[in-house]
């Protein structure tokens, strides 16, 4: 078990009793705890909630306490506050029995050569082959990356890039956009706080979220997502394949003016 497990494990049983189905904890408790257990305090407290919640399996005898077809999570409750709290199991995989639309690559080389990490070159290719307008059917534009910001009663949250768009009939649309990359998965604490902060931030526009995974290299699954019952559904989904235009054939052509890429 890892320190951020052994911290999180701390936290959750200092505050866990049977039956309960959401277990409030601020920020000092993981110093706390961290201190009780003799482990060295983490100097970014948010990368242990961060990691809990989309790298590390929850711990084991935390996982052991949910029933039926349920598994607690992490949500922000407030600056500095958070809670665990029993949800329905809900993890968005790609399905891999989607056709794969192959796209002109339209990534400069010196952004590839250069960029430092999975979700940022994700973002990346989004961005430089106009992603987000070819599955939407929107003329989008990238408004601001890495947006930090707080959301009354969940806390701070940070978004990873958000764009403004306008479609042919002239509405507006904010769309958050999560990046995942490695074995990070996509669920339903994100999207759901991407929702919140947007319905805040920009009540006038139309909030789309949206979702993009790296399934291969230059293999991009595309995700459009709403929350419904506590839980996230995919309202579209599409995979596309990066590749030099020589790589895209008549035949490819072909099949995705008799498919519509469906």
């Amino acid at each position: 078990m890892s320190r951020y497990q052994k911290l999180i494990e701390k936290v959750f049983f200092d505050g866990y009793k049977k039956g309960k189905k959401v277990v409030p904890f601020d920020r000092d408790e993981l110093i706390s705890s961290a201190k009780a257990l003799g482990i060295d305090v983490p100097k970014n407290l948010g990368d242990v909630i961060y990691s809990v919640r989309y790298r590390t399996p929850m711990p084991e005898s935390i996982v052991k306490t949910a029933t039926g077809k349920q598994e607690w999570v992490i949500q922000g409750a407030g600056r500095a506050k958070y809670e665990f709290r029993l949800v329905k199991i809900n993890r968005i995989l790609p399905n891999e029995n989607l056709i794969t639309i192959k796209i002109p690559d339209s990534t400069p080389e010196i952004v590839l050569t250069n960029a430092l990490s999975d979700e940022q070159a994700l973002l990346a290719k989004v961005r430089y082959n106009r992603l987000i307008d070819v599955f939407l059917g929107v003329a989008a534009y990238s408004l601001q990356n890495h947006l930090r910001t707080s959301v009354e009663g969940i806390g701070q949250i940070e978004i990873d890039e958000i764009y403004v768009a306008v479609d042919s009939n002239g509405r507006q649309y904010v769309l958050p956009v999560q990046a995942k990359g490695g074995k990070d998965e996509l669920g339903v604490v994100q999207t759901s706080q991407d929702i919140a902060c947007c319905a805040v931030k920009y009540p006038h526009l139309i909030c789309r979220a949206i979702s993009t995974q790296f399934m291969e290299e230059d293999l991009i699954a595309m995700f459009e997502l709403t929350v419904e019952n506590d839980q996230v559904k995919v309202v579209r989904e599409k995979h596309y394949r990066l590749v030099p235009g020589k790589d895209i054939s008549a035949d490819d052509l072909d099949l995705y003016t008799n498919t519509g890429g469906e």
